[in-house]
């Protein structure tokens, strides 16, 4: 089964590990990621931010990024099990301080799924649950138990969890048990963007 997705966003947004390219689309099938996806907000110009020598010595604060606070959308309809907003939004590491950030991955794995997705929401449509990660810290706009349509809006694309710079993570899974879930195939409006592409939503 692929559960298929309208995009989460309105706007230009880079299209990164991608499952159209490669599975484990993050190289691990842990946390039922296997078919996960990213996308980087960008501007007019289908930049994100400016990388300058301070970005390549020391870590960017997450304002400087063209999507951070962009409104997240339900792709989906279906009912909230989750939604998680107090995790802080941190810096975005480039250049040399992403060295030491992917030093401490092997911690976050450990801490478990709220160290990797940072704020989230969770929606089960009756048939697989869609989860989106790394929103800003206090902007989730659902609770638990509340059915949302698509397009409505769920929080806003920020920094938390496992995220170099301000991004959404999305996947699909079997169960909302994310640590015994399995993976789920996805796609959006029937067709799957490769890494490099640009979604104008």
């Amino acid at each position: 089964m692929t559960l298929d997705l309208a995009y989460p966003f309105t706007g230009s947004w880079l299209t990164q590990n991608s499952p159209a390219d490669h599975v484990p689309s993050h190289g691990t099938t842990m946390f039922a990621t296997a078919y996960a996806i990213d996308f980087v907000p960008v501007d007019e110009g289908e930049r994100t931010a400016p990388f300058t020598l301070a970005s390549l010595l020391r870590p960017d604060p997450a304002e400087r990024f063209p999507g951070f606070g962009r409104p997240i959308l339900a792709p989906v309809a279906g009912v909230v099990v989750a939604a998680h907003d107090l995790e802080p939004d941190h810096r975005a590491y480039r250049g040399i301080p992403s060295v030491g950030y992917a030093l401490t991955q092997a911690s976050r794995v450990r801490q478990g799924w709220i160290a990797l997705a940072g704020n989230h929401v969770l929606i089960d449509t009756g048939t697989a649950v869609v989860a989106l990660c790394h929103l800003q810290r206090g902007s989730a706009r659902v609770r638990p138990g509340r059915r949302v349509g698509i397009g409505e809006m769920l929080g806003r694309c920020g920094n938390s969890g496992n995220s170099t710079e301000p991004h959404l993570h999305l996947q699909a899974l079997d169960t909302a048990r994310v640590e015994q879930a399995r993976a789920v195939p996805l796609s959006f409006r029937g067709a799957l963007p490769h890494n490099g592409d640009v979604v104008h939503a």
